[in-house]
């Protein structure tokens, strides 16, 4: 409880009305974590967080998503993570969907020089996550598919489940940095 409570005091502290706009998400998340290298994963991100579409994260949003991400099931975060990669919010996700993510999260990584030397392209990524997945060979990946195929599969679950101790929150929003 602890861990959340620090996540949801950051953010009252620093967005006293209780709303933030893609714009400071995308430059608070930046300066929490690799800098500019990480501004199309924090719009993923963002879009993700903003529940209703309006352009931005209110409170409450922001307290479903994180307190799901750090004490949800792995099922919880699995759906949480599908609603990430599921882009045009049908359902389902395409390879173009999927390899979008990978390449922003592979872009953020390697800032970061969190990869190990010689890892898996984002494309490559997306194919061998495609290959594991895709059970009925339509070339998208539904809900049922994502969550089943994560938890049968370690390396695919790692891949795929977001997690927000990812994100250093040592600096303020005014500082820069949330999530």
């Amino acid at each position: 409880m602890g861990q959340l409570y620090e996540w949801f005091r950051k953010f009252l502290n620093e967005c006293p009305s209780g709303l933030i706009t893609l714009h400071e998400f995308r430059c608070h998340f930046c300066n929490g974590t690799v800098g500019k290298e990480s501004a199309e994963y924090a719009e993923q991100i963002f879009r993700t967080l903003d529940n209703n579409g309006d352009g931005v994260v209110d409170f409450r949003e922001y307290v479903t998503a994180i307190s799901m991400l750090i004490e949800g099931t792995t099922v919880e975060k699995l759906r949480w993570s599908f609603k990430l990669y599921d882009k045009d919010k049908d359902g389902a996700i395409t390879r173009s969907e999927m390899l979008e993510i990978m390449q922003a999260v592979y872009k953020m990584s390697v800032a970061a020089s969190l990869t190990k030397p010689d890892p898996l392209t984002a494309e490559e990524c997306t194919s061998r996550i495609f290959v594991r997945l895709d059970k009925d060979n339509n070339v998208m990946i539904s809900q049922e598919e994502f969550i089943e195929g994560a938890l049968n599969d370690e390396w695919i679950r790692e891949m795929l489940e977001c997690d927000p101790n990812t994100v250093k929150m040592e600096r303020s929003l005014k500082g820069h940095a949330v999530l």
